[in-house]
């Protein structure tokens, strides 16, 4: 617990493994163990269940963090329309050996119509990718959602998808309705709203359930989806810049340090290499690759130190993101 007159320092979580029959028993040099001997196809970062690991509120889930502190963790995305008190991004890292279903996410207005807090919105940052390595990304000019049932009902779904080839160090973007699917071969950081509604349109016979009449409400032919264009800013690289979420790259050489603001409801996730997280209080944390260290607003902006060199990124949410 903490004291409402102390503010929250950053901490850890500890990642929370998804079995899923796409996913890898070996998930080295990201993990050495997952814990489990079933196929994992996504490390959960800032998962709901996940468990903190660091500081005073260790032992407790990111959900009941959310609940104790609301805005102080929060800030202004903790008090949007939707009466949310998660955290607003879903930060995973995936790891598919195999083809992900052809799959829609559903927008805020749907989902919320189906009793849910938010839709689902997201984006892929390739951290590897085998030569060759695809993603099917929105339909091609001209398909039509009566063009998308016949061709799941005859089994050639594939053939009205746009495959997208795609390289380490490329960030997507993946609207709300976008019909699409990861290939294998490929490591990605998935930044998305704090949703986990898919409806599963095509399987490629695979015996798991489908969702065709949702999944056909929820598609759009038309979408924002594709490659971003990233910028240089000031001591880093702002990789992509959405209404739910911000993602920004740091790499910090050997002895190097940067300042990281607070610019909303925000999470550090390590890449390579190793760094200290120093709060304005004094607190520190550790930044690993593959964990994730949660910014609390209240605490305002953190130092970021490394003695050997790390790269890392900031994934949040901009305070307007559910106003």
């Amino acid at each position: 617990m903490t004291s409402e007159n102390t503010k929250c320092a950053p901490f850890r979580l500890n990642p929370w493994f998804s079995e899923r029959v796409w996913g890898r028993h070996d998930l080295r040099p990201w993990y050495d163990s997952t814990g489990t001997d079933a196929l994992v196809g996504e490390a959960w970062l800032t998962g709901p269940q996940c468990i903190v690991a660091t500081g005073a509120l260790a032992g407790q889930t990111l959900t009941a963090v959310a609940a104790e502190l609301g805005e102080r963790l929060l800030g202004a995305v903790g008090a949007g329309e939707c009466g949310c008190k998660d955290f607003p991004l879903l930060v995973k890292l995936l790891f598919p050996s195999d083809k992900l279903s052809l799959q829609v996410h559903p927008n805020d207005e749907m989902a919320q119509e189906m009793g849910h807090a938010r839709g689902k919105t997201e984006c892929w940052y390739v951290l590897e990718a085998e030569p060759g390595a695809t993603i099917a990304l929105g339909v091609r000019d001209g398909v039509t959602v009566e063009d998308v049932r016949k061709a799941i009902a005859s089994g050639t779904m594939e053939n009205l998808m746009q495959q997208v080839p795609v390289s380490v160090g490329e960030m997507i973007f993946v609207d709300a309705g976008t019909i699409h699917a990861i290939g294998p071969g490929l490591v990605m950081l998935e930044t998305q709203q704090t949703c986990d509604i898919t409806f599963r349109l095509y399987d490629y016979g695979r015996p798991r359930e489908l969702h065709l009449e949702l999944g056909l409400r929820a598609m759009r032919t038309k979408t924002a989806a594709g490659k971003m264009k990233p910028r240089a800013m000031d001591g880093f690289t702002r990789l992509i810049e959405q209404k739910y979420f911000v993602v920004d790259r740091y790499d910090l050489p050997a002895g190097g340090e940067t300042v990281v603001p607070s610019d909303g409801a925000g999470t550090l996730v390590g890449l390579g290499g190793e760094a200290v997280v120093q709060s304005e209080g004094g607190e520190t944390v550790d930044l690993l690759a593959g964990q994730a260290v949660v910014l609390p607003v209240e605490n305002g902006s953190v130092r970021v130190k490394s003695a050997v060199g790390a790269s890392f990124v900031r994934c949040f949410a901009p305070a307007c993101s559910y106003a």
